[in-house]
């Protein structure tokens, strides 16, 4: 049996330890949940109990928090998640570095930064390449760290025009044949985007910019027969694009242009007889190409509480439990 052993981690200032329990103890409980020991305060310290081992986990996740801590970065339950993934992964003595850079504010004013390794690649990948590939399940960050890069590229005068577009597989990319207005039968496809939009400028601002056309939110289908100068442009849900309707896109690049390109590929949903996921044939045709990144994320990229983390965890020993069983 484990040893029982408590630790305790001082703070410097009171507003410190304020920052890594956060309201009414909802950081420590996600800590306690991720970790699995006993945490709570004592005067001016963190205090941590438990198994030996899981207290010098403990330790080592909490002492990269507090070095955030210490250059007044604010940590939240994200930045909790991530340290716990990155200490199951072996990389947390890299966890602060990914602070050092701040994408943009969002609408309350904090900062955006990375998450994971996963998320820094992609960045990395937008900032050197014209188009950039986003392959990976959902969770990562795609769709919304693409939303902060445009977001970001047209505040600082890069580009004139945000454009982002998915193929309304659901409809068929038939949309003629739904009701009502174009806005109508685009938006429940686009929702998750025009979540992304709210949360780093606001839902009026973020309309603002689609009523005067700076912002143009529509189905795949409109690309065709245009040239995109001077924009930043993001085609979602890619792995539901036929080969033809992935050049088509592809082609639209014009200068003085990003283009990204996010897609799960476990998750096509394209009718049956379509001979392939326009994603998976451009993955394997451009790796090469000169000024394309190809970015793929896994599932240790994801950013979850880390209580579901564990969830998963123990449904996929059950079922590996139930395949030992049937194999033997």
């Amino acid at each position: 049996m484990s040893q029982i052993i408590t630790r305790e981690f001082p703070l410097e200032k009171p507003e410190q330890l304020q920052n890594i329990i956060g309201n009414q103890d909802k950081l420590l409980s996600i800590l306690e949940e991720g970790l699995g020991v006993k945490i709570s305060q004592r005067s001016n310290s963190i205090i941590v109990d438990g198994e030996e081992e899981k207290v010098k986990t403990a330790g080592s996740v909490l002492l990269e928090l507090i070095k955030l801590i210490k250059k007044n970065i604010l940590i939240g339950p994200s930045d909790i998640a991530s340290a716990i993934n990155m200490q199951r992964k072996g990389t947390l003595e890299y966890f602060s570095e990914l602070y050092s850079e701040t994408l943009i504010n969002d609408v309350r004013n904090r900062p955006v930064r990375v998450k994971n390794f996963g998320q820094r690649q992609y960045i990395q990948s937008i900032k050197r390449n014209e188009v950039t590939f986003g392959i990976g399940p959902a969770g990562t960050g795609k769709t919304y760290l693409a939303v902060v890069m445009a977001i970001s590229a047209f505040k600082k005068g890069d580009v004139d025009k945000i454009i982002i577009t998915r193929p309304a597989v659901e409809a068929g990319e038939s949309l003629g044949f739904l009701p009502g207005d174009l806005k109508e039968k685009v938006d429940p496809y686009l929702r998750p985007i025009y979540d992304a939009m709210d949360a780093i400028i606001g839902s009026e601002q973020s309309g603002r910019l689609i009523e005067r056309g700076i912002v143009e939110v529509a189905p795949l289908a409109y690309m065709r027969g245009r040239t995109l100068d001077n924009a930043f442009i993001i085609l979602d849900e890619a792995q539901n694009t036929t080969p033809a309707q992935m050049k088509m896109f592809l082609t639209r690049l014009g200068f003085n242009s990003r283009m990204l390109v996010n897609g799960d590929i476990s998750q096509i949903d394209l009718p049956r007889g379509s001979k392939q996921s326009g994603l998976i044939q451009a993955r394997r045709i451009l790796r090469n190409v000169k000024s394309i990144g190809i970015v793929e994320f896994t599932h240790d990229d994801v950013v979850r509480h880390p209580l579901v983390g564990l969830i998963v965890d123990a449904y996929e020993r059950d079922e590996q439990k139930k395949e030992s069983k049937e194999n033997a």
